[in-house]
């Protein structure tokens, strides 16, 4: 979490459109199993970083970034997690493509992106940040990645009239480009710095003592890899040996491009690498890329690992990728689970490290956990491996639960 704070109808398709996309390739009908089995990967990883968020003994006071103090272990748990929202971003983009294909209705994938967007930011103000808080008073509201889905589809869902190839170039040109309004000073007037800060920027506000708002994924950046991913969505659509080869041809772009442009250190991301005190941290910073807003290079770097996932995972389903592809059926469900389940194991440890009721700090921007507490860095994968095993036998249930009960409209919204 990033620790600086602000101072100062339309038409229907034709009938031969119809006809063209009811018989394009049956599996746009299904679920796509890479799809799945990455969107697993990066879910377990995530709940990784929430654990080490709330539970680790320096996560409070020490950002896991900084070569002054970090270490390798723990540098290295931080920057794996980096994976995980740009891809949820991307193949939200690449879903709401295949959900267009699927139903056959421009009007009626419009309605469901804009209801589901909505859906996302109001779960994100309230369920999921009281999650994070266990606030009754809401006395902080982040807006993080499901909001920036959520408002994503919102504006996809006034784009679906254009084609997928100028949705592409958009969203491209926003990845690229968007680092520009860096360089463009966030306003003095606290209305306005929000404003601002909304759409472009990541910062903290306190807009009262007893509240304060967070924009840690402003809209702009984010909606540039959602709309990326949208036109990506085609690639989905070819057959199994081309889909495959064009995701390697991805993956080698992303990570060339990476290459180039952070070897020039000119431009690409706020923060350039330098020579460190050893040759393992060296490369450490070539590949300390900055997420908040998400920058060119970290959007390469990431996007290119989670082409690499995909291919790998684009193989036939066997017990392995299975048990990923559960995880990735019920993304939504699973992100509420783990979130609450892990905070409340970090009240579990407070209390068998000695703590009270009393000790636990109550207020705007606090987890509720008190300085001195936390567990080491080791402890907390034995944590993680444990929350994502207990979760499994649950999403396992609920896949089977949505897949058997395909006409409660309502489960696609979680």
């Amino acid at each position: 979490m990033p620790k600086s704070h602000y101072i100062t109808d339309p038409a229907p398709f034709t009938h031969s459109l119809r006809t063209k996309y009811l018989t394009i390739t049956p599996y746009c009908m299904k679920r796509i199993h890479p799809i799945d089995v990455t969107r697993g990967i990066v879910m377990i990883i995530m709940a990784l970083d929430h654990v080490r968020d709330l539970m680790h003994t320096t996560a409070l006071t020490q950002d896991p970034t900084d070569f002054r103090t970090t270490t390798a272990a723990l540098f290295l748990t931080r920057w794996i997690t980096h994976l995980c929202a740009p891809s949820f971003v991307f193949l939200s983009g690449a879903s709401a493509y295949l959900t267009l294909k699927s139903r056959c209705d421009l009007s009626q994938t419009k309605q469901f992106l804009l209801t589901r967007g909505l859906w996302l930011m109001f779960m994100e103000v309230t369920v999921i940040n009281f999650a994070f808080w266990f606030d009754l008073q809401f006395r902080t509201i982040i807006l993080q990645v499901i909001f920036a889905i959520g408002l994503g589809f919102v504006a996809l869902s006034f784009l679906l009239k254009v084609s997928a190839r100028i949705i592409g170039v958009i969203g491209a040109g926003i990845v690229f480009l968007h680092g520009l309004t860096l360089l463009v000073p966030v306003p003095q007037n606290q209305g306005l710095a929000v404003v601002w800060s909304f759409f472009f920027r990541t910062n903290v506000f306190t807009i009262t003592p007893n509240f304060t708002l967070g924009t840690l994924y402003p809209f702009i950046p984010w909606l540039g890899i959602l709309l990326s991913g949208y036109a990506f969505g085609s690639v989905f659509e070819q057959s199994a040996p081309i889909r495959k080869k064009l995701l390697w041809r991805s993956a080698l772009l992303a990570l060339s491009l990476f290459v180039i442009i952070r070897l020039i250190n000119f431009y690409g991301d706020p923060f350039p690498w330098a020579v460190q005190k050893s040759e393992l941290f060296t490369f450490l910073s070539f590949i300390n890329v900055f997420k908040y807003p998400p920058s060119l290079l970290y959007t390469l770097l990431m996007l290119g690992i989670m082409f690499i996932l995909l291919a790998l995972g684009d193989t036939k389903p066997n017990g392995f990728t299975k048990v990923l592809a559960t995880y990735g059926k019920v993304p939504m469900f699973y992100y509420l689970l783990h979130w609450y389940l892990i905070h409340s194991l970090m009240f579990g440890m407070l209390f068998l490290q000695g703590f009270s009721w009393k000790d636990i700090p109550i207020g705007t921007f606090s987890f509720g956990r008190p300085p001195n507490s936390g567990v080491e860095l080791g402890i907390v994968y034995s944590v993680w491996l444990g929350v994502v095993l207990t979760l499994y036998p649950l999403c396992r249930w609920y896949g089977k639960y949505k897949a058997t009960h395909r006409n409660i409209k309502w489960l696609s919204y979680l």
